[in-house]
Protein backbone atom coordinates (compact mmCIF):
# COMPACT_ATOMS: atom_id res chain seq x y z
CA UNK A 1 0.00 0.00 0.00
CA UNK A 2 1.18 3.25 -0.69
CA UNK A 3 2.14 5.89 1.76
CA UNK A 4 -0.17 8.78 1.97
CA UNK A 5 1.09 12.08 0.97
CA UNK A 6 2.04 14.86 3.01
CA UNK A 7 0.24 18.28 2.60
CA UNK A 8 0.14 21.60 2.87
CA UNK A 9 -3.29 23.07 3.96
CA UNK A 10 -3.60 24.89 0.87
CA UNK A 11 -3.38 21.57 -0.73
CA UNK A 12 -5.93 20.07 1.40
CA UNK A 13 -8.26 23.05 0.58
CA UNK A 14 -7.94 22.25 -3.32
CA UNK A 15 -8.40 18.38 -2.69
CA UNK A 16 -11.40 19.06 -0.22
CA UNK A 17 -12.66 20.88 -3.02
CA UNK A 18 -12.14 18.11 -5.58
CA UNK A 19 -13.76 15.13 -3.20
CA UNK A 20 -17.01 17.54 -2.84
CA UNK A 21 -17.59 17.94 -6.86
CA UNK A 22 -16.15 14.76 -7.65
CA UNK A 23 -13.73 16.07 -10.48
CA UNK A 24 -12.99 18.96 -11.71
CA UNK A 25 -10.43 21.72 -13.55
CA UNK A 26 -8.16 24.11 -12.15
CA UNK A 27 -10.59 26.24 -12.89
CA UNK A 28 -13.42 24.55 -10.96
CA UNK A 29 -11.33 23.91 -8.40
CA UNK A 30 -10.73 28.15 -7.99
CA UNK A 31 -13.91 28.72 -8.58
CA UNK A 32 -15.13 26.97 -5.43
CA UNK A 33 -12.52 28.65 -3.38
CA UNK A 34 -13.48 31.36 -1.32
CA UNK A 35 -10.86 34.58 -2.05
CA UNK A 36 -8.70 32.35 -4.29
CA UNK A 37 -4.94 33.09 -5.85
CA UNK A 38 -4.55 33.64 -8.90
CA UNK A 39 -5.49 30.57 -11.79
CA UNK A 40 -1.30 29.65 -12.06
CA UNK A 41 -1.51 29.71 -8.73
CA UNK A 42 -3.82 26.30 -8.49
CA UNK A 43 -2.89 24.92 -11.34
CA UNK A 44 0.89 24.96 -9.52
CA UNK A 45 -1.16 23.49 -6.12
CA UNK A 46 -3.11 20.79 -8.21
CA UNK A 47 0.36 19.65 -10.29
CA UNK A 48 1.64 19.63 -7.06
CA UNK A 49 -1.04 17.07 -6.14
CA UNK A 50 -0.54 14.96 -8.98
CA UNK A 51 2.94 15.02 -8.54
CA UNK A 52 2.28 13.40 -5.03
CA UNK A 53 -0.01 11.33 -5.74
CA UNK A 54 -3.01 12.71 -4.24
CA UNK A 55 -4.29 13.53 -7.66
CA UNK A 56 -5.09 11.52 -10.87
CA UNK A 57 -5.59 13.39 -14.43
CA UNK A 58 -9.06 11.46 -15.50
CA UNK A 59 -9.07 13.20 -18.89
CA UNK A 60 -8.77 16.43 -20.95
CA UNK A 61 -12.02 18.68 -21.45
CA UNK A 62 -11.02 20.71 -24.73
CA UNK A 63 -7.44 22.52 -23.52
CA UNK A 64 -8.25 21.57 -19.79
CA UNK A 65 -7.46 18.71 -17.20
CA UNK A 66 -10.17 17.21 -15.36
CA UNK A 67 -8.62 15.85 -12.56
CA UNK A 68 -9.48 13.28 -9.78
CA UNK A 69 -8.75 12.56 -5.82
CA UNK A 70 -6.57 9.49 -6.03
CA UNK A 71 -6.98 9.60 -2.01
CA UNK A 72 -10.16 8.37 0.06
CA UNK A 73 -11.01 11.56 2.09
CA UNK A 74 -11.32 9.42 5.17
CA UNK A 75 -8.04 8.60 4.84
CA UNK A 76 -6.33 11.75 4.35
CA UNK A 77 -8.55 12.79 7.20
CA UNK A 78 -7.49 10.55 9.71
CA UNK A 79 -3.87 11.10 8.88
CA UNK A 80 -4.30 15.28 9.22
CA UNK A 81 -5.71 14.58 12.74
CA UNK A 82 -3.12 11.99 13.62
CA UNK A 83 -0.55 14.94 12.86
CA UNK A 84 -2.07 17.23 14.27
CA UNK A 85 -2.49 15.12 17.88
CA UNK A 86 1.08 13.95 17.88
CA UNK A 87 2.39 17.74 17.22
CA UNK A 88 -0.01 19.58 19.48
CA UNK A 89 -0.57 17.01 22.17
CA UNK A 90 1.80 14.59 22.09
CA UNK A 91 -0.47 12.10 20.46
CA UNK A 92 -3.10 12.24 23.13
CA UNK A 93 -6.61 12.72 22.06
CA UNK A 94 -8.19 13.43 25.90
CA UNK A 95 -5.96 17.40 26.10
CA UNK A 96 -7.68 17.94 22.96
CA UNK A 97 -11.72 17.18 24.11
CA UNK A 98 -10.63 18.84 26.84
CA UNK A 99 -9.66 22.21 24.91
CA UNK A 100 -12.88 21.51 22.86
CA UNK A 101 -15.29 21.52 25.95
CA UNK A 102 -13.06 24.41 27.67
CA UNK A 103 -13.54 26.05 24.18
CA UNK A 104 -17.71 25.77 23.98
CA UNK A 105 -17.03 23.80 20.86
CA UNK A 106 -18.31 20.27 21.96
CA UNK A 107 -21.57 20.02 23.40
CA UNK A 108 -22.91 17.39 25.54
CA UNK A 109 -24.62 15.76 23.34
CA UNK A 110 -21.44 15.61 21.10
CA UNK A 111 -19.94 13.75 23.90
CA UNK A 112 -22.81 11.39 24.18
CA UNK A 113 -22.06 10.80 20.31
CA UNK A 114 -18.45 9.92 21.19
CA UNK A 115 -19.17 7.78 23.60
CA UNK A 116 -22.06 5.91 21.72
CA UNK A 117 -19.64 5.76 18.34
CA UNK A 118 -17.05 4.22 21.31
CA UNK A 119 -19.11 1.94 22.49
CA UNK A 120 -20.55 0.93 19.11
CA UNK A 121 -16.41 0.27 17.84
CA UNK A 122 -15.55 -1.95 20.45
CA UNK A 123 -18.86 -4.20 20.17
CA UNK A 124 -17.99 -4.36 16.42
CA UNK A 125 -13.96 -5.01 16.95
CA UNK A 126 -15.12 -8.07 19.87
CA UNK A 127 -17.66 -9.26 16.85
CA UNK A 128 -14.26 -9.49 14.73
CA UNK A 129 -12.21 -11.28 17.20
CA UNK A 130 -14.67 -13.64 17.73
CA UNK A 131 -15.40 -14.24 14.67
CA UNK A 132 -11.13 -14.65 13.68
CA UNK A 133 -11.09 -17.27 16.07
CA UNK A 134 -14.35 -19.40 14.79
CA UNK A 135 -12.53 -19.50 12.27
CA UNK A 136 -8.96 -20.46 12.64
CA UNK A 137 -11.01 -23.89 14.36
CA UNK A 138 -11.64 -22.27 17.76
CA UNK A 139 -15.16 -23.63 19.52
CA UNK A 140 -17.84 -21.42 20.72
CA UNK A 141 -16.37 -21.55 24.35
CA UNK A 142 -13.40 -20.02 23.08
CA UNK A 143 -14.91 -17.00 21.69
CA UNK A 144 -14.59 -14.62 24.52
CA UNK A 145 -15.11 -10.76 24.40
CA UNK A 146 -11.70 -9.14 24.41
CA UNK A 147 -11.92 -5.68 26.04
Amino acid sequence: MRRLPDLSRFELQCLKKLWNCGEGTVADVRDALKDPPTYSTIKKIVERLVEKGAVVRVRKDGRAWVYRSAVPSSAIVQKEIRRFLDVVFDGAAAPLVAQLVEMDEVSVDDLREIEKRMRDGRERAGRRRTIGRRERGGSVGDCIEVP
